[in-house]
């Protein structure tokens, strides 16, 4: 295939809400806006959560049936790229441009607010469709190409790339702008409370101690176009994908990992790469005591234990339908900054002697290779794993 070449590209989360200050964190191993928070469980009682704390922008009047918080983080997000967006859209033309984004709260919280109180007067009908965010960023930039979103919980943004990347190479579209966002919301986090998903402290991915997972709030976007018809040299490209759907159960996952297997050896594949090729991987590691068996068995089947790994959701929460995107820039930003991997923190806990060797890394170390793998799997099997490539 032909590579893909990442144009621009933004993220906030609980690390930060601007590239030097996301930078920081993953140098320092620490997350400013990861905190306790009261009010979002039933009982009342505060929870580790990851925020996107401070003021985020306004929705313009004119798009008014569209002020839900999500889409105010993707125009916040949209505003540290909007110079790029739209010099890309001038040059393809606003038909040309296409929008994917995913999502599996959109305006959730404001249809809570309302249905808790009749006179809150924010909720609009349309920002609780699940199509919404594409829906705004289109009306927003007055693009006329194709948008839509994709909602497959946790690989939701991770594949909105997948079909970025499909609608580049089927000429559909000369650009294509991908990401996704997900909000702090009360029906989610109570409902994996209810599953018992949820750990009362910060999660601890692949340690024995781990108590399942931290939810966090998050937004990225990234913009991909064609490298040949690209007028500028780029360092990151996008040079393989993979996905699967395997069905086993609506949330939990297959216990040997073989959908999320499926899916990062059709990454590799798609890419022309063996495992050895890879310099880091980035896990799902949500801290679940099934999610991280299973993906260090598939961790230790493709690459052994020489391939480093880590899971960064210690440090940004799990953003659930945001997370695919949200980690994929924080790969991106290893890459195009040269940062150090970050390490797994064992610092209050213990690797757990039951998973096999896999190559999860606890301190700090520079990546070798120019390649990055970062998985996102999802409730239903929906698995993805995407592959960047630093051009040197």
């Amino acid at each position: 295939m032909e590579p893909i070449a990442i144009q621009s590209y933004a993220c906030e989360c609980a690390l930060g809400r601007s590239r030097a200050d996301i930078i920081q964190g993953l140098l320092t191993a620490h997350a400013p806006f990861m905190y306790e928070r009261p009010g979002l469980l039933a009982d009342g009682m505060p929870l580790m959560l990851g925020g996107v704390d401070g003021a985020l922008p306004e929705i313009p009047a004119e798009l008014c049936a569209h002020n839900s918080r999500n889409n105010q983080l993707l125009l916040s997000c949209l505003q540290q790229i909007e110079a790029e967006v739209r010099a890309t859209m001038e040059q393809v033309g606003p038909g040309r441009l296409g929008i994917v984004m995913g999502t599996s709260t959109s305006g959730l919280d404001e249809a809570d607010h309302k249905v808790s109180d009749p006179s809150y007067e924010r909720w609009h009908y349309p920002m609780q469709e699940l199509g919404d965010p594409a829906r705004f960023l289109q009306h927003y930039l007055k693009t006329t190409g194709p948008a839509y979103c994709v909602s497959t919980a946790c690989s939701s943004s991770s594949r909105a790339v997948i079909s970025g990347l499909r609608m580049l190479s089927s000429g559909l579209c000369d650009a294509v702008l991908c990401g996704g966002a997900d909000t702090l919301c009360r029906m989610p986090i109570n409902g994996f409370k209810a599953l018992e998903l949820v750990s009362d402290e910060l999660c601890a991915p692949f340690a024995a101690e781990r108590k399942g997972i931290t939810i966090g709030e998050g937004v990225g976007l990234i913009l991909l176009t064609k490298q040949s018809s690209s007028k500028l040299a780029h360092k990151l490209t996008l040079v393989g994908v993979g996905e699967s759907s395997d069905a086993y159960h609506v949330s939990a996952p297959e216990p040997q990992g073989r959908g999320a297997e499926r899916a990062m050896r059709m990454a590799l594949q798609h890419a022309g790469l063996a495992p050895q090729d890879i310099g880091y991987v980035n896990l799902h590691g949500t801290a679940s005591v099934m999610n991280d068996q299973a993906e260090a068995c598939v961790m230790a089947r493709v690459f052994g234990d020489q391939t480093p790994c880590s899971s960064t959701k210690y440090l940004t929460g799990h953003t659930l339908g945001a997370s695919g995107i949200v980690e994929l820039c924080l790969c991106a930003l290893t890459l195009d900054e040269d940062l150090p991997l970050v390490p797994q923190d064992f610092s209050h806990n213990h690797l757990d002697p039951q998973l096999p060797a896999c190559g999860l890394i606890s301190t700090q170390q520079q990546l070798k290779r120019e390649f990055i793998m970062t998985n996102a799997f999802a409730f239903g099997g929906n698995n993805t794993s995407l592959i960047l490539k630093r051009c040197v």
